[in-house]
């Protein structure tokens, strides 16, 4: 077979694989969340809002008319599992591959056997790619053509959200399935059926749980079926049996299960921005309860302190300002010890400040002064100094008539006098408006008094 033209001559025909590369079926060893994986759509929980009954995507799934897609949600929320009954679904050929340990040789015995296939049969390739985010973009855009012109269905599977990770155009050529992190509702039916599933499950064991064993496990699984399956299984086959050969799992032992949750978090990803935009949210509405637990999140999954500081000096200007200038002068000490101190003693300062910040009054009357003034100047270009406010001290500057006319107002009455300081022309007056909050309203008030007579026009 000859070598295509165009994109295509990235792929060298190889031998067509015959049968679909489906996973094999775990065995009895395997881990209870592998056993437990559902087998069908009528087995599959959660996400009901992608792929429920009605949705587009079950109906294209159960008529075997899928087109690319890309799965995109948090560990154990059913992405995996999704694509495994997909490929035992459709009548087309499946291959899995994981972006970890696949590249683009791989793709290329994909892609030649692809068309071979459809020429001989007409058959489609699906082709699933898990944590496609770790293909750099030379290989995503070595697949795009092929996904373009339907060589291949690709099903990407991502934790990281695929608008930063996925290359636009292969995004833009597949639809986009958001999942979400289980409920605990949901991840708590998951535990009773492995507990009374004797094919798959520990129904074989006779364990008996406490409810409250089981509530403890969906809630410090935080969404994540995977991880509350393990914890059940680490956590009976701790529980000893009685003479007549039951167990019983009570809430001191699934503690023991679970031991320290790992907290779903990483450093560059949607985790990190999601959690820090719900901690600067929670101080700007003044909820100093709901600060200190974002930033416990923040602490405990090991987020750097210096950053979180550096946030909490930008949002004591952009969101208090003057209601309270003290907030700066906190927000900016902190910044110091936190780096002075460090880690543990550092989340005693961290506390500190959210919980004065949450608390102060709020104002952005400062953080939208200044958008009015950059505004002003993209709007209408930068306008001359007036010549008393031009400085004088160069040689040749009094010549030129630079600071004639200026007031210095330390010479007069409370430090003030009259006089334009803004050039002729400027609009969108006034720009900083200040409110009624705290120390700003004081502030508020000395400038009606002081209130220029003079302006620019």
């Amino acid at each position: 077979m000859a070598k295509s033209e165009g994109a295509d001559n990235l792929f060298e025909p190889s031998d067509i694989v015959g049968s679909s590369s489906l996973p094999p079926e775990p065995g009895a060893d395997a881990p209870l969340a592998a056993r437990m994986r559902p087998r069908n759509l009528e087995e599959f929980v959660g996400q009901e809002s992608v792929v429920g009954p009605g949705t587009l995507l079950r109906r294209s799934i159960e008529r075997d008319q899928l087109q690319s897609a890309i799965f995109w949600g948090p560990p154990g929320s059913g992405k995996s599992t999704l694509a495994q009954i997909i490929a035992r679904a459709t009548l087309g050929h499946f291959e899995n591959f994981s972006a970890v340990t696949s590249g683009v040789a791989d793709i290329r015995r994909v892609i030649a056997g692809s068309k071979e296939r459809r020429r001989i049969s007409g058959k489609r390739t699906l082709l699933f790619i898990d944590e496609i985010h770790r293909w750099n973009k030379a290989q995503q855009d070595a697949l795009l053509p092929h996904v373009e012109d339907g060589t291949v269905i690709l099903i990407g599977a991502t934790t990281e959200n695929p608008f930063f990770e996925v290359n636009a155009p292969l995004l833009s050529r597949s639809r986009l399935f958001r999942f979400e992190r289980l409920s605990d509702a949901t991840v708590r039916n998951l535990l009773e059926r492995a507990l009374i599933d004797h094919e798959r499950g520990l129904g074989g064991m006779r364990l008996t749980a406490d409810p409250e064993a089981l509530d403890f496990l969906a809630q410090i699984a935080g969404g994540d079926a995977r991880f509350a399956l393990g914890a059940l299984e680490a956590a009976a086959l701790n529980c000893p049996a009685d003479a007549e050969g039951r167990r019983f799992l009570t809430l001191a032992t699934a503690e023991e299960g679970a031991q320290a949750r790992v907290l779903a978090y990483d450093k560059t990803g949607d985790e990190h921005y999601d959690t820090i935009s719900a901690f600067i949210k929670s101080i700007r509405g003044s909820d100093p309860d709901a600060g200190l637990y974002w930033l416990a999140k923040m602490l405990l999954a090991g987020e750097d302190i210096k950053f979180i500081a550096r946030r909490l000096v930008i949002l004591a200007s952009e969101d208090i300002g003057n209601a309270d200038p003290l907030a700066l002068v906190i927000a900016n000490a902190a910044a110091q010890t936190v780096m002075f101190i460090g880690m543990p003693e550092a989340q005693l300062t961290l506390s500190q400040t959210v919980c004065y910040l949450a608390a102060a009054p709020k104002s952005n009357a400062a953080t939208i002064a200044i958008g009015r003034a950059t505004e002003e100047l993209r709007s209408h270009g930068s306008r001359p100094v007036p010549v008393p406010l031009r400085d004088g001290h160069y040689p040749g500057g009094k010549s030129l008539g630079h600071g004639v006319g200026y007031l210095y107002p330390h010479d007069f009455p409370n430090h003030h006098v009259e006089q334009q300081y803004l050039p002729d022309g400027v609009e969108g007056l006034p720009f900083y408006e200040p409110t009624e909050e705290g120390t700003e309203a004081k502030l508020k008030r000395r400038m009606e008094e002081r209130k220029p007579k003079v302006q620019g026009s």
